[in-house]
């Protein structure tokens, strides 16, 4: 069982998230804010961060950043409503980082978490 964490400024888009991996066993913390996801990770070990791009406060890129301070190496998955070749590129340098056009596709993100908590490489989707 993994412990992930999921960030969207749309609940509903984080709770969608939170049913599909609690299914399959896992613990799911779903956030809209960024700074109690970020004190939550300062507190709490997770395995995987699925972090929307464009939030309230930050961007998904800057609370990944955050987050890995308090756990180097954090895989993550980075959604966005507006992709963007520029931002893609800014997300695969991070590391192991995927990138996921919204509306998600439940089977490749089920597939790209799995990839993601057994530490492959993840891709852009």
């Amino acid at each position: 069982m993994a412990r992930i964490l999921v960030l969207d400024d749309v609940l509903d888009a984080g709770i969608l998230i939170q049913r599909i991996f609690q299914k399959k066993g896992h613990m799911v913390h779903v956030f809209q804010d960024e700074d109690e996801a970020l004190g939550f990770t300062k507190r709490n070990p997770i395995d995987l961060a699925i972090l929307d791009m464009n939030l309230r406060k930050l961007d998904g890129l800057a609370v990944l950043g955050e987050m890995r301070k308090a756990l180097p190496g954090l895989p993550a998955i980075i959604l966005t409503g507006l992709p963007d070749a520029d931002l893609a590129r800014q997300v695969f340098a991070l590391g192991s980082v995927a990138y996921c056009a919204k509306p998600i596709d439940k089977d490749k993100l089920e597939e790209l978490v799995a990839k993601a908590l057994q530490g492959h490489s993840l891709s852009q989707v």
